[in-house]
């Protein structure tokens, strides 16, 4: 019989040997891209935080585009989880979630308020308001929401800390160099 370049004719390999590709990097990949809007705000967050305890100075138009950035990303990731009628009840408290979380940041911002506020104060007050609007609406939507609400509240304390050992560290790492120069001399 001649051969017809068929699969049926032509040596092939065990037929019960089959290279199946792993989709766990469509996977990875995927996760990623669910991720990235969690990240980038949670990025968003520690430069901000960051830049408060530098400069002493609140940031606070930063903290209100912030917050409706942070509101939009949470209409975004209810959005397939609901139908039409759903959809249109998501943005609208969504919507009045985020406005009374900036008018909340607005009040802290009132000159009778912030004369009981330093720069940095009104910052970290302004982050905490974020953070507790994040959580909250991630209690309605999503646990991702929740955790990025739960790490920008750990952000403030994690940047002070992290400010005071940075200033300790140096003060240990000078103190040895200090006693090692006195007793290189001898």
């Amino acid at each position: 019989m001649a051969d017809t370049g068929s699969p049926m004719n032509s040596p092939s390999p065990n037929l019960t040997e089959v290279t199946v590709e792993s989709p766990v990097p469509a996977r990875n990949e995927d996760l990623l891209l669910r991720t990235l809007p969690y990240l980038v705000v949670l990025a968003l967050t520690i430069a901000g935080v960051a830049f408060t305890s530098i400069t002493h100075t609140p940031l606070i138009r930063y903290w209100e585009l912030l917050a409706a950035a942070t509101g939009i990303i949470c209409v975004t990731t209810g959005w397939s989880d609901r139908d039409k009628e759903g959809r249109f009840e998501l943005i609208w408290k969504q919507a009045a979630h985020w406005i009374a979380i900036i008018v909340a940041m607005r009040i802290v911002l009132l000159p009778d308020i912030q004369t009981m506020y330093t720069g940095p104060a009104t910052g970290y007050t302004l982050l905490l308001l974020l953070a507790l609007g994040t959580f909250l609406a991630g209690l309605n939507i999503s646990f991702q929401l929740c955790v990025l609400g739960f790490a920008m509240v750990v952000a403030v304390p994690a940047m002070l800390w992290l400010k005071q050992t940075a200033l300790l560290a140096f003060l240990i790492v000078a103190a040895i160099v200090g006693i090692g120069v006195a007793f290189w001399r001898r």
